[in-house]
């Protein structure tokens, strides 16, 4: 650690005011973000023409929408994140938008389940430069004590993409099938256009997101971190650390661990795979947690310090997990609403698509930044107070929930999408910014992706899939959403664990990471 890094600055250097410019990029960030959620969730009113058109199941259209999209984030998102630690941000996140929208626009190419498998994970590569570049970034522009708002306004782009994605999506679909009935342009169907036409946009944006200055790196409370001399070399060990190759840089113990590991892993997506017949589903996500048991059982040897904010902190696992259950239900919840009310409260998909995502997305908005402004005053108060919000957002959001997947009334289950997006929303700033405050500035990018594996391999990867997979079982998506309850007392447990550690463990970060061989 450098001087500049262990001696921070004065109370009056660090609270300066923010300057015009934190706030217009911010606001460039969090139309990158609404078209992040556009490009993702789209799938979801088009999920009745794809499933109708390919000839698919609940449990693959979930699959589709969770697993190929979120195991390949959460795997990339960890060297990424990385990058964004040593590398250019703004550079990182340009690529991305540009890879992300491409595959976005690839998608209305599909013509089977594989194909759109294939561009769905092309999409969660792209995707998972986003976040943890933009978490640093405005962890940099942004002093601490705004740090859960500005993180929240960002996190806004996520439920106004969302809602974006179903109005421009439904309105699409409808449009181009009645237009073009037959003989339409190059063969595509509604569902197909609806892809390309919300991935070009993206190509364009990232010529924007180009132009944007990058922070110096810890300047914002005055732990002020040197550039990295070799950026991509970090990046190349932590991609090298999700294979069987990183352990066998780390002698007999390091093999005999990782073998392990991924029998037990192995043996248990095989059990999950005969039992639900699932098998894309569970390769995946085994593939997925097997290469996170293989990045983190090498960590401790290659970065200690990291290891022992992140993976060595209950404070943190806790805050992360208990987040996940908010992901897990939220996630599948905005999901299946729209092939609910297609397909259970026969409405047009145009329809679902304005009442759903308007709504929602106004809910969505309202919720994350009113719970970034209640989590920033929580916490001036009580050091644990965010996770008061994220524990509000899991348990409030609950009962309406439940009321969409089993109401008959139109008009009732609009309104219970709108609650349940406004509550679970207000989640989001308060643990994404308790996550930052527990680790270094050079961790933060790193950090941010451990949050995402939380929210994709445990709320996006096993969420929308659960939902389908019971209703498939079943035959009745209303049993599928209501098994996602599960996710309550799970997550209140884990919560209340993290609000009784998250005080010294933040207390303490440099002092851990100097115990840990930090460098003075």
């Amino acid at each position: 650690m450098t001087e500049a890094e262990a001696q921070p600055e004065s109370n009056d250097q660090v609270k300066q005011s923010v300057p015009a410019y934190s706030w217009y990029a911010l606001s460039i960030l969090v139309i990158v973000y609404v078209l992040n959620f556009v490009d993702r969730n789209i799938i979801s009113i088009l999920a009745e023409d794809i499933k109708a058109d390919l000839g698919l199941r609940d449990d693959q259209i979930g699959f589709l929408y969770g697993t190929a999209f979120g195991v390949f984030y959460a795997l990339f998102g960890i060297p990424l994140g990385k990058l964004a630690d040593s590398w250019h941000r703004i550079r990182l996140m340009t690529a991305g938008l540009a890879i992300w929208s491409a595959f976005t626009a690839l998608s209305g190419f599909a013509k089977n389940f594989t194909m759109l498998s294939v561009a769905r994970i092309g999409v969660g590569v792209g995707e998972a430069t986003a976040s943890p570049s933009a978490y640093s970034l405005i962890s940099d522009w942004f002093p601490k004590k705004m740090r859960a708002t500005a993180l929240a306004i960002y996190s806004s782009g996520l439920y106004i993409g969302g809602g974006i994605s179903l109005l421009i999506g439904g309105a699409i679909v409808e449009n181009w099938n009645e237009a073009f009935p037959t003989d339409a342009p190059l063969g595509l169907v509604g569902w197909q256009a609806a892809f390309i036409i919300v991935g070009l946009p993206g190509l364009l944006l990232a010529c924007l997101v180009f132009t944007l200055r990058e922070p110096l790196r810890g300047e914002s409370e005055g732990i002020v971190s040197p550039p990295v001399k070799d950026p991509f070399r970090g990046f190349f060990r932590e991609l090298l650390a999700l294979t069987p190759l990183g352990a066998f840089l780390s002698g007999p113990r390091g093999i005999a661990i990782n073998l392990l590991g991924a029998a037990i892993i192995g043996g248990i997506a095989f059990a999950l795979a005969m039992t639900t017949k699932s098998y894309q589903q569970w390769i995946a996500v085994g593939v997925g947690y097997y290469a996170i048991f293989s990045w983190v059982s090498t960590l401790q040897r290659r970065d200690a310090p990291t290891f022992k904010l992140i993976w060595g902190s209950s404070a943190f696992l806790t805050t992360i997990l208990g987040y996940g259950m908010v992901a897990f239900m939220s996630y599948a919840a905005s999901f299946w609403a729209a092939p609910y009310a297609i397909r259970i409260l026969d409405q047009a998909p145009s329809v679902a698509g304005w009442w759903i995502g308007g709504p929602g997305a106004a809910g969505g908005f309202l919720g994350v930044i009113l719970g970034g402004w209640m989590a920033d005053r929580l916490r001036a108060r009580n050091p644990a107070g965010r996770l008061i919000v994220v524990a509000f957002g899991l348990v409030a959001a609950a009962p309406f929930l439940a009321i969409m997947f089993t109401t008959q009334n139109v008009p009732l289950f609009f309104l219970c999408a709108f609650l349940q997006s406004l509550f679970a929303s207000s989640a989001l700033g308060a643990a994404a910014a308790t996550t930052q405050d527990l680790v270094l500035p050079r961790m933060r990018g790193t950090a941010t992706a451990t949050f995402f594996l939380s929210t994709t391999l445990v709320g996006l990867a096993l969420g929308p899939y659960m939902a389908g997979q019971v209703s498939t079982m079943t035959g009745s998506l209303s049993t599928g959403g209501l098994s996602l309850l599960i996710a309550v007392p799970i997550g209140v447990t884990l919560l209340l664990i993290a609000y009784r550690t998250v005080p010294e463990a933040e207390r303490t970060v440099l002092e851990r990471a100097k115990s840990a061989g930090e460098a003075e």
